[in-house]
């Protein structure tokens, strides 16, 4: 392992691949990850840059029981999802950068190959690339299903999709397909970040703002199926709420036209929502019994929670500071890294 605190940006690549992993209390997961970093199945030369950002858990043991692994640390007053990324590609030695989230686990030995495939210039010749997510078997039926939901619309899982706008004005609705991007899971061209499209300095999102970005911009993103990891947030039920009204906040600010539904609609949706979900719960396989039981009573209240906060999202004042770190789980995290009350 090697450590750095300062600015040791390079102006040229000497790998292959650079696989970063931004950490903050990332114990649970990360040796996991790093472990099936390790297994790749990858013709190429490959390092792994952690940027921690004041873990206070076993994280930096963990980076170091795993030779070879850089390890970058900066203040957490000077962390941001967009800024961090960036400077995490001014660090890198890659030629392509992998971005992954501290709780998302490489799922086989091809996850690495098949994510930076579409980058190739005799290939797809994408500049981006957003792998597939699969949820734990423990995570609760509403998150579950809405990422089983969100990736199956991005194409089969037989092959890549690539996704570039058109000739005309994509409406909303095909923008909100074009560009969504997670760095749950991604790939770029580290000279593309650096020269051409950076991360936007947002507190939230900055993924998504990313992917609009390039798409607006003319450029080429794919979607890779084989590239998949293991992820959904392990969150409670009161920190699912507060996820929702950050994610519902970012939309607002990114101009991304979210559906404003009125109270009426919104509680016909959660209606519908909880019913639906109860019949998949009853029909879906990977629940025993007793856990069919367990989320036909509580997956509910999680649907409540996010119908709420999303009308609460929609209704704050942009300008409300206080309210907005009241009820947003990125200020109360940000508070708790700090030390603060």
């Amino acid at each position: 392992m090697t450590q750095s605190t300062g600015d040791d940006s390079r102006e040229t690549t000497s790998v292959d691949v650079t696989v970063i992993i931004p950490t903050l209390n990332g114990e649970k997961y990360l040796d996991r990850i790093l472990r099936m970093i390790d297994a790749q199945d990858f013709d190429g030369t490959v390092e792994v840059l952690v940027i921690d950002s004041g873990s206070t858990d076993r994280t930096l043991e963990i980076v170091g029981s795993h030779a070879g692994v850089r390890l970058h640390v900066i203040p957490n007053s000077e962390f941001g999802h967009g800024k961090t990324r960036n400077l995490a590609a001014r660090l890198a030695w890659g030629r392509n950068l992998v971005f992954l989230t501290q709780d998302a686990v490489p799922l086989t030995t091809g996850w690495l190959r098949e994510l930076t495939d579409p980058l190739r210039a005799d290939g797809l010749d994408a500049v981006a690339v957003l792998g597939k997510q699969i949820p734990r078997a423990d995570c609760f039926p509403l998150q579950k299903y809405e990422i089983d939901a969100v990736f199956a619309r991005f194409g089969p899982d037989s092959a890549p999709t690539v996704y570039q706008r058109g000739e005309t004005e994509p409406t909303a609705q095909e923008m909100d397909l074009l560009a969504f991007y997670s760095d749950v899971n991604s790939a770029t061209r580290r000279d593309f970040l650096l020269d051409v499209i950076p991360y936007q300095d947002l507190r939230y999102s900055e993924d998504m703002a990313f992917g609009r970005d390039l798409i607006a911009a003319g450029y080429r993103k794919a979607y890779a199926p084989g590239g998949s990891v293991e992820h959904s947030n392990d969150l409670t039920l009161r920190e699912f709420g507060k996820r929702v009204f950050d994610e519902t906040l970012a939309l607002r600010r990114l101009d991304e036209n979210a559906a404003r539904y009125g109270t009426g609609k919104q509680v016909l949706r959660a209606g519908y929502d909880i019913l639906r979900d109860s019949v998949r719960i009853v029909r879906d396989d990977r629940y025993p019994l007793g856990a069919k039981l367990r989320w036909l009573v509580v997956n509910p209240f999680y649907h409540l929670a996010k119908w709420g906060n999303y009308r609460r999202a929609l209704s704050v004042r942009l300008d409300d500071h206080r309210a907005i770190g009241a009820h947003s789980l990125e200020h109360e995290k940000t508070r708790d890294a700090r030390g603060g009350g």
